[in-house]
């Protein structure tokens, strides 16, 4: 496994990376409209990396609004040949605490109105594609033995459960998702996960857990303890994905 240019996004709480030597920064306009952010291009523990924020910087676009197909595009135009997203998530499972660190591997979507595929008779031809195992099985262990290179506790599994966003979840639509099999839920891994399978690109997701989802905590879910953990965790984030590097 060896990939030339890996590309990073970012999602709420990295709309910068620390760590990387910037080179240069693109502005692209694709066929498919404009990306959320310019792609930093650069370098990271000796490999190329390709940086770009799913909501912007400074963080600005809600997720229903992303471009997710320009986003995409755009990092296959930089030379991407495998994409490592970050994605702040909720916890329903009873292991996914606030601060958990999960690399997951399986979803559910539960999004509607997105444009979500490449393959819309428009744009490409309308072709079906296997979605089996969303996430790259070979990203996936590299990742957690990068973490274990490090002494970081991450957890193995996980569902993600895919919500329509900006709003967070009512209790009765995280019971419901629980029952589904959920472990997880987030609102940005589709359609950006099928959208890299149908480019032929590895895409693997490292989710921190910033809070338990509703109905999993008698407390108020409040978006300055949120940020607490989003302070916290995405340092540990930052030093798994230096860690990987080398190993891709």
């Amino acid at each position: 496994m060896a990939f030339n240019r890996i590309g990073i996004i970012g999602g709420t709480g990295l709309t910068r990376l620390e760590g990387p030597h910037i080179t240069q920064s693109h502005d692209i306009n694709t066929v498919l409209g404009t990306p959320s952010s310019a792609v930093q291009e650069g370098t990271w523990q000796g490999k190329p990396v390709l940086f770009m924020a799913r909501h912007g910087h400074p963080h600005a676009v809600p997720p229903h609004k992303v471009n997710y197909r320009a986003n995409l595009l755009a990092l296959q135009e930089t030379g991407a040949e495998a994409i490592i997203a970050v994605n702040a998530v909720g916890g329903i499972h009873a292991d996914m605490g606030a601060g958990a660190i999960v690399i997951p591997d399986q979803l559910v979507d539960l999004t509607w109105g997105r444009e979500s595929t490449f393959f819309d008779g428009a744009y490409k031809p309308l072709e079906h594609i296997d979605f089996t195992d969303p996430f790259d099985g070979t990203l996936r262990k590299a990742l957690l033995a990068a973490a274990k290179d490090i002494a970081l506790d991450v957890l193995d599994f996980g569902v993600v459960g895919v919500t329509q966003g900006p709003r967070l979840e009512t209790t009765a639509e995280i019971n419901h998702m629980e029952r589904i099999g959920c472990d997880l839920v987030g609102m940005t891994s589709m359609p950006e996960a099928v959208l890299a399978r149908e480019l032929g690109i590895p895409y693997a997701s490292i989710c921190l857990v910033v809070n338990p989802a509703a109905g999993r905590s008698d407390a108020e879910i409040t978006m300055e303890d949120i940020q607490r953990v989003l302070d916290g965790g995405m340092g540990q984030v930052r030093d798994l994905i230096a860690a990987v590097l080398p190993r891709l």
